[in-house]
């Protein structure tokens, strides 16, 4: 069995009384210790998928289990980086993260509590930047708290929600290198979710990229294995012909699912041309010039 197992989940929205469906018979596993990017485009679905694999939301049918246990709710063992940082504005960096410790581990000192969240705010390289709240802080910054508030309660299960995608593609690329080095750092397996609709993203920090169909309806391809050594630079993906295998594997695989969706949205007779809503094509990937 493995350790995270989405089984034929499905969900739908209603909206002004028309009910769209989402997702649909959604299948993934997931081994202890694996690094999974779920690639798709904007809107299809991937945010909702990573909230209900984290107990945030609840499937209309199917289930998830972590270790064998069906996933009713959010678990303390869990943590999730959103986009939008997330962090309370009237507290310092350390604050922010020291709360979360605290709710972790009660049964810490203060000074342990303090300690502990100091640690993980220098790992990605905070450490002068310790009182300062958000609003002084940069973008780029404020998501390095948020990386740290997660890894520093020590959790079995990360679920990343395209925390780099708000940032500059410096900032961005310099925190992937953060992150993938923070995972390799910790003394324990931590197996991540992330969903991302950059395939460079993807292939730097994966061990596998699963494609998602377009939506409505959406649903998972078949995953591509990365088996390529980490920690990985985007200088060396630009020249590997095992990252070139993988990247041209995922992205024909998304502009398949974007064709299709092309032709099942396309009106029937008497329908409008705003009946065939068209997925939004917004995704990151490599130009021929390797910018």
């Amino acid at each position: 069995m493995a350790f995270i197992e989405i089984q034929g989940v499905s969900k739908s929205f209603t909206v002004n009384r028309k009910t769209r469906p989402v997702l649909e018979d959604v299948n993934l596993t997931v081994e202890r210790g694996e690094f999974i990017s779920i690639v798709g485009f904007m809107g299809c679905g991937k945010s909702t998928l990573l909230n209900i694999a984290a107990g945030l939301q609840f499937a209309d049918g199917g289930r998830v289990t972590i270790g064998g246990d069906i996933v009713r709710g959010v678990r303390k063992e869990t943590a999730y980086v959103f986009q939008n940082y997330s962090l309370l504005p009237w507290l310092s960096a350390i604050g922010n993260v020291q709360l979360a410790v605290s709710t972790a581990f009660p049964s810490w000192t203060k000074e342990r509590q303090l300690g502990h969240s100091q640690r993980y705010l220098e790992l990605v390289g905070l450490g002068n930047a310790l009182h300062r709240r958000p609003g002084q802080l940069s973008g780029g910054m404020r998501q390095r708290v948020a990386i740290a508030r997660a890894f520093a309660l020590e959790p079995e299960i990360l679920f990343l929600d395209e925390p780099f995608g708000a940032l500059d593609a410096l900032t961005r690329g310099n925190l992937q290198q953060e992150l993938a080095q923070l995972c390799m750092a910790t003394d324990r397996l931590v197996t991540t979710i992330m969903i991302t609709n950059n395939v460079e993203e993807a292939l730097l920090l994966s061990d596998r990229i699963v494609p998602m169909t377009s939506g409505p309806g959406a649903t998972l391809g078949p995953s591509v294995d990365v088996a390529m050594p980490r920690p990985r630079t985007a200088a060396q993906l630009q020249h590997d012909d095992q990252a070139l295998r993988v990247r041209t594997n995922v992205i024909e695989c998304l502009t398949e699912y974007l064709k299709t969706a092309r032709v099942r949205r396309r009106p029937a007779a008497g329908a409008t041309a705003s009946d065939a809503r068209e997925p939004s094509p917004a995704i990151a990937v490599p130009m021929e010039n390797g910018s």
